[in-house]
């Protein structure tokens, strides 16, 4: 039993890895899938599709590596972190899960942080309260559905509930815990005092560990439908984004990753928690107690890039990127703000979209498609210029997600940002990190440090700043900044009028 499973359980996706015991990805599955939105602004899954999912890639990875089921000596995940499965005293399916995505509970929002004082919300929460977080979509789940919440007996994570499948064992563990706003950040336990002010039971939360802890082995139901062995571990994993790091091996102290995936993300590994007076990064739990990661969170990144396909006729990306590469730093005066489901850094609200600045009878799809990448990184810019004030930056940068499978879009970062930005060997890196977070817990190795250093590798190019381009992007950068205020209200105005027709 020599060889590794990591899954990943996106938004819009699950994706499993077969990983040999020196660290070679042997194959690779995914299933795609879709959120449901009943009602704009909704987001949900049905937690069965994730299941079916995982049975596939499961069977499908092992069966790619040419290698038997048995030979799986440890299983670990990522997880799409924030969204709610709620489950009844036979541990069933309620109702859909709501995602992080989800904007419904923006009345439960208002309530929290109308009730409760800044001063303790930083304390308690160490993160913005934000519509999508367990926190919110529970309190929503009371107010507008109480028949299904008293029919609550179990409540955790999307990929919790996966492991709880394999395993029928119930647990959680620190990094997704961390990201729900009701666990206590500091002291890895729910937080007591959040239950109180919120009015939510304390018994129905799981128990919680390690990352790397082993939470049990391959129940009977689960290998007769994947055929995996009963002797198979499975560690408890983590939430996208801390095992993202790991399979990147950003998991040092002040290591930077600019993460450009649906979403997008700046954040640096630290080794003492923070508490941003503004509230509008984030702060959770990382891979090993005694570690976290801070970041900013922008919540349209390469979605911005996938709608904007999507709308113009879905060309193939070489043909964007070939058009990409002959459009000029700027886009010839055109700006996109890239706020399509609202933001949480560095805007705070959930009420917002999109817009272009600056489009005239020259513009082109290749300087509208530009001034979408260029408009995401220069919110990520701003969100690294607060970490920053927090006390947190890089030297260097390591590009992650989709977006860094294009040089185009890696060099815009290295020229926006003016630092150097490196790419890893491979893809898949939440997979990897998962199944890295198996192999610790195993014991292939005694640590996630060592475990990176043992697998990942990094590609010889650095992309570098190109100090002519810079020049240009500080200029439009100042605008990006500085013109938003003059026109985020009526932003904010057309969503919510949007929103009622």
């Amino acid at each position: 039993m020599d060889h590794l499973l990591g899954i990943d359980l996106g938004t819009s996706s699950l994706k499993t890895i077969v990983l040999s015991r020196e660290g070679v990805v042997l194959s690779s599955d995914a299933v795609d899938y879709q959120f449901d939105s009943p009602v704009q602004g909704y987001a949900e899954q049905d937690p069965r599709v994730w299941w079916n999912a995982c049975v596939t890639t499961i069977i499908n990875a092992v069966r790619s590596a040419g290698i038997s089921a048995a030979d799986i000596r440890s299983i670990g995940f990522s997880g799409q972190m924030h969204g709610v499965v709620v489950l009844d005293k036979d541990y069933q399916v309620i109702r859909p899960a709501i995602l992080h995505c989800d904007a419904r509970s923006g009345e439960q929002v208002d309530r929290i942080n109308g009730n409760i004082p800044l001063e303790l919300r930083q304390r308690l929460f160490r993160n913005p309260v934000y519509p999508g977080f367990m926190l919110t979509s529970l309190l929503w789940m009371r107010d507008n559905e109480p028949e299904n919440f008293e029919h609550i007996a179990h409540v955790c994570s999307p990929k919790d509930y996966i492991r709880y499948l394999l395993t029928g064992v119930f647990s959680s563990e620190y990094s997704d815990a961390s990201a729900t706003l009701l666990f206590d950040i500091e002291n890895n336990c729910w937080s007591e005092e959040i239950l109180t002010l919120s009015g939510l039971p304390r018994e129905i939360f799981p128990h919680c560990t390690e990352p790397t802890a082993v939470v049990g082995k391959i129940s009977p139901s689960a290998a007769a439908v994947t055929g995996l062995s009963e002797d198979t571990l499975v560690a408890a994993g983590g939430g996208d984004l801390t095992m993202m790091a790991v399979g990147n091996g950003m998991v040092r102290n002040g290591d930077g990753i600019l993460n450009i995936g649906t979403s997008g993300q700046v954040s640096f590994q630290i080794d003492q928690p923070v508490i941003n007076p503004a509230l509008n990064t984030n702060m959770f739990s990382s891979y090993h107690s005694g570690r976290w990661v801070l970041y900013g969170a922008t919540m349209s990144a390469g979605l911005c890039l996938k709608w904007w396909r999507n709308t113009t006729g879905n060309p193939p990306y070489d043909m964007v990127n070939e058009m990409v590469a002959q459009t000029p730093p700027g886009s010839r005066g055109v700006i996109f703000y890239p706020y399509l489901n609202g933001e949480r850094c560095p805007h705070l609200m959930s009420d917002i979209s999109s817009c272009f600045l600056g489009v005239n009878a020259s513009t082109g799809y290749g300087e509208m498609t530009r001034a979408v990448m260029e408009g995401v990184v220069f919110n990520l810019r701003q969100c690294a210029e607060i970490c920053a004030g927090l006390g947190f930056s890089a030297d260097t940068y390591l590009a992650s997600g989709g977006a860094a499978r294009s040089d185009n879009w890696t060099q815009i970062m290295a020229d926006i940002f003016n630092k150097p930005v490196k790419r890893v060997i491979g893809e898949e890196q939440a997979c990897l990190g998962a199944a890295l977070t198996a192999g610790v817990g195993a014991g292939f190795w005694s640590s996630i440090p060592e475990a990176a250093d043992a697998v990942v590798r990094y590609q010889d190019r650095i992309f570098t700043p190109i100090a002519a381009n810079t020049a240009i992007y500080d200029e439009y950068y100042e605008i990006f900044r500085d013109t938003f205020p003059v026109f985020s209200r009526n932003l904010q105005k057309l969503t919510n009028l949007g929103r009622k027709i």
